[in-house]
């Protein structure tokens, strides 16, 4: 089988223990992760063939980082060294109706210093089907989006199906471009496009109608197909549009579902009930390895593939840390309707 390959950005993660905040914080715990490292993590735990590039500083941060990818079997074969440090994001996590939230320090971090010509695109690409990254790499600089450009224009040039999460992320463009005015080249040369109504309406002015997510018990699945027809109108290589449903009754209690159009029909996926989050962050990253799993091993079959996202998603939002553990079992027990939580033994 050949391999999907995910660039963008590891971090450390440091989280106050216990639901502190970060004033109550005397020691912080350690995870590794980011968005694109997310999704090849997810998918390597599915048995998926992955490579993950990034950049990360010569030290023993850096290393760190990359014995967390290796143990996770996720290829690290074209990482590059480079850079002052491995970014840093600090997360307070949320409970009930009080919010999480994260502070990045991520300035002069090895992605942040990449350049165009870095990597090597057609080496790595060479045993390539599949090559995602995310609306988070464009943004943390301008060497990062345009090594991002280089990646997505190889890969069209070599056959190989790309694949973007939009993830607007507001605290990180900073460089001096707005997303309106990068997002559009790059996500012209994507195959697959996931993003929910903010993602769209930050990158592109497109969003639902009568649909205002501060306020969500409830989502309508339909609302959002307006979202899904201008992104194919706008970006006419897409081939298939996605976006998560969340709808936030509080921190604590979420209902997560998704749709898929492609193009001709709108699939929807059935609605869960997540009453005791665990950990949201990565919930969109579980999604898309879900997706990306699903669209590979089910072909023929959007719905089974979109149904395999949101189920593996909501597993996650159980599984403490950024990636997602779940196996490909307990994925489809929960797609079947089991989600007793009963114990195996």
């Amino acid at each position: 089988m050949k391999k999907v390959v995910t660039f963008g950005e590891i971090m450390l993660r440091l989280t106050p223990p216990a639901m502190q905040r970060f004033s109550q914080a005397n020691s912080f715990d350690v995870v590794y992760g980011g968005g694109e490292s997310n999704v090849a993590v997810s998918l390597a735990n599915y048995g998926i063939p992955t490579e993950f590039v990034s950049r990360i500083p010569a030290n023993d941060l850096g290393e760190c980082a990359l014995m967390e990818m290796r143990k996770r079997n996720v290829g690290t074969q074209h990482m590059l060294r480079g850079g002052e440090r491995l970014g840093i994001y600090f997360l307070e996590m949320g409970a009930v109706s009080r919010g999480s939230k994260v502070v990045y320090d991520r300035a002069h971090s090895g992605m942040a210093s990449i350049e165009k010509g870095m990597v090597d695109w057609e080496a790595v690409f060479a045993d390539a089907q599949w090559f995602h990254w995310t609306g988070i790499t464009p943004a943390i600089s301008q060497g990062a989006a345009d090594a991002c450009l280089e990646a997505i224009q190889t890969a069209n040039r070599m056959g190989v199906t790309v694949s973007t999460d939009l993830n607007y992320r507001k605290n990180l463009w900073k460089y001096g471009k707005e997303p309106e005015e990068v997002m559009p080249e790059l996500v012209a040369g994507c195959d697959i496009i996931l993003g929910n109504e903010e993602d769209a309406e930050k990158h592109f002015g497109i969003h639902p109608k009568g649909v205002d997510v501060t306020q969500g018990h409830s989502v309508d699945a339909k609302a959002y197909l307006s979202v899904l027809q201008q992104l194919m109108e706008r970006f006419p290589r897409c081939k298939k549009a996605i976006t998560t449903l969340r709808g936030s009754i509080s921190a604590s209690h979420n209902t997560w579902s998704g749709v898929l159009y492609d193009g001709k029909t709108l699939f929807e996926a059935p609605t869960y009930q997540i009453t005791h989050i665990v950990d949201r962050v990565g919930g969109g990253d579980s999604f898309m390895g879900g997706l990306v799993y699903g669209l590979i091993a089910y072909p023929d079959d959007d719905q089974k593939a979109l149904d395999f996202a949101v189920a593996a998603s909501c597993l996650k939002h159980t599984i403490y840390g950024d990636a997602n553990l779940a196996t490909i079992s307990e994925v489809t027990q929960l797609m079947g309707g089991d989600a007793s939580g009963r114990v195996s033994r």
